[in-house]
């Protein structure tokens, strides 16, 4: 060996007993991996950051911009309310679910894809009287399935894209995974379906911030504009048109209040209806019934959020000042700059109009006002953030248009018109512009510590193939499995992958495995797409452990999931996908 070569494999293996140890961030030793390869002179000064301008760095954070903005698009909604009609079928929750997960993580970020149905599947157990547990983990394993069908669906598919390039001199196409990803699919569709059985049944998980705080209750004021769809619908019809738990406990009519509306009055142009809710049926009335929240004090055509201006949920803490004061006592507006939309009390048969409620520790309060603001506004009044809410009361509702972006973006790239890290780059250029999403929502929508570990280790990686320590790893190994068939090597390279990823990101293991993998099928000169999809297959199928893959410690504690839980259930898929991937992978790829 050389020297480069072996301060190539000093500085990797350093890498990936630190990616082990766990102890460090793998962004910050991803920089330290980087660093110590610049000072050992195995990467050039001028390549150091050269990752960093990789386009599969920027296709991967455009494509977190646009999963976030179709998660929080009303085309989710209208899937969920599908959705809603198997609750009461509880053969099929799992089936649809794991649907549903494989085919949104096909086309966004896998964890996006699955953070999206985690609360769903809560309340279908919840109304179905079955535990958490038996669906959250056959979920986490259908978002990482899902992510083999397209090259956008997982990081390691765009890397191995970027990998075939080096080697063959052109990248993947959207859909050139999409035969042995399918395949991979419906068997463990099947799986999943029955396979549940396997975990334990005594998993409790824990409960959502929705019911640590049991806040089911708001009391909130709308106002009913000329355009609104509730307009001559009676009181129990607008109770019944309204998904969620609501009901109209008053009503302001030219300056007269109504409480306990009769069920058969009209709702008229111009009204303000007092309403006790959920979140979600508050959100359900200003979107669907196109009214306006108004309030502690009624002003017209009030603007709710803008790229300064959102929506805060907060409760009111011991000692606060609003303590046994009404909302015009406190002046709100005139002091702190903020506006009471909703409040919720413990004493539910409490129905005085908004303006005038009395405050009460524990109280949980909806506030508008400068969103850069709001922190220390919350801490002059008080009050304490529930900041694993995501209220989004009086946004504008796009349904179909951020599911639309992403499929020109889509388009544009399978076409060839432009290169995908532009196309999707256009997108999110349309979804800022056309404000689907405020600017602190899109930089925040981007996982900062994906984009420094791929922008990181590829320079680094790239200096294995450069000094041709890739090529003497992969003629070892060609050495040891002589004699082997063909399937028994790529089956080899997917279990091997598959045992590395539980202990690297899956971003990482592929930057390490592909171009061994690359080299050994040039060595058996044997065809390179075969190889290099069985690498692309074993870095997301990380089914054995809850901390190789974010999908996976995402439901570890909504489940109440034990570490050797996982691979009772994970065991036996790892063994189908080696079993259905390498015959499928030789189909198509030899």
């Amino acid at each position: 060996m050389t020297q480069d070569q072996i301060l190539t494999f000093a500085i990797i293996g350093t890498t990936v007993g630190l990616f082990i140890w766990n102890k460090w961030r793998f962004d910050i030793v991803s920089l330290l991996s980087l660093f110590a390869a610049v000072l050992a002179g195995i990467v050039p000064v001028d390549k150091a950051f050269s990752g960093f301008a990789d386009p599969v760095v920027v296709t991967v954070a455009c494509i977190l911009v646009i999963s976030a903005a179709i998660s929080r698009s009303g085309f989710i909604d209208m899937a969920l309310k599908i959705m809603n009609r198997f609750v009461e079928y509880k053969n099929l929750q799992i089936f649809v679910l794991v649907v549903m997960v494989m085919f949104l993580s096909a086309f966004m970020n896998n964890v996006g894809a699955l953070a999206i149905f985690l609360p769903i599947a809560i309340t279908f157990a919840r109304k179905s009287g079955r535990k958490p547990s038996e669906l959250l983990m056959p979920m986490s394993f259908a978002s990482l399935i899902g992510g083999l069908v397209t090259l956008i669906g997982t990081p390691p598919n765009l890397m191995i894209s970027n990998i075939r390039k080096d080697f063959l001199g052109e990248s993947y196409s959207m859909f050139d995974f999409a035969p042995v990803g399918i395949a991979i699919c419906l068997c463990s569709l099947l799986y999943l379906t029955f396979g549940w059985r396997l975990l334990p049944k005594d998993r409790r998980g824990q409960s959502l911030p929705e019911e640590r705080f049991s806040i089911e209750d708001y009391v909130s004021e709308v106002s009913v504009d000329e355009n609104s769809t509730l307009i001559d619908k009676t009181i129990r019809d607008v109770e019944n048109f309204i998904e969620g738990d609501l009901s109209i406990i008053g009503l302001l009519r030219s300056g007269y209040r109504t409480l306990a509306p009769s069920g058969r009055l009209k709702v008229r142009s111009g009204d303000v209806l007092i309403v006790k809710s959920d979140p979600v049926a508050l959100k359900n009335i200003v979107d669907t019934g196109k009214v306006s929240l108004i309030g502690s004090k009624e002003t017209e055509n009030t603007v709710f959020v803008s790229d300064d201006v959102g929506i805060t949920e907060a409760v009111v803490m011991a000692g606060s000042e609003l303590i046994g004061s009404t909302p015009s006592e406190m002046q709100l507006r005139r002091r702190f700059s903020v506006n009471l939309l909703a409040v919720r009390q413990s004493d539910r048969k409490k129905q005085t109009r908004l303006k005038n409620v009395r405050f009460e520790e524990g109280d949980l309060i909806v506030l508008q006002g400068n969103l850069d603001s709001m922190p220390e506004t919350l801490a002059e009044l008080g009050c304490l953030p529930l900041a694993e809410r995501n209220l989004q009361l009086g946004r504008q509702k796009f349904i179909f248009l951020p599911v639309l972006i992403m499929a020109v973006a889509v388009l544009l790239a399978v076409t060839n018109i432009l290169p995908l890290s532009i196309s999707f780059l256009g997108g999110v250029i349309l979804i800022a512009l056309l404000k689907i999403m405020r600017p602190n929502e899109i930089y925040s929508a981007i996982d900062v510590s994906i984009i420094i570990l791929l922008g990181a280790l590829i320079p680094v990686t790239q200096a294995m193939q450069d000094t041709g320590g890739a090529e003497l790893i992969a003629k070892f190994i060609s050495e040891v499995t002589t004699g082997f068939p063909i399937w028994g090597v790529l089956a080899s390279v997917l279990i091997a992958t598959m045992l590395v990823t539980p202990f690297l990101n899956n971003a990482a293991t592929v930057l390490l495995m592909a171009p061994i993998a690359a080299n050994m099928a040039q060595n058996l000169d044997s065809d390179v797409d075969a190889f290099l999809m069985a690498v692309a297959i074993g870095a997301s199928c990380d089914f054995l452990t809850p901390v190789g893959h974010q999908s996976n410690t995402l439901v570890m504690a909504p489940g109440g999931y034990k570490f050797t839980d996982y691979w009772r259930l994970g065991l036996p898929l790892s063994i189908l996908v080696v079993i259905v991937g390498v015959p499928i992978i030789m189909w198509v790829w030899l």
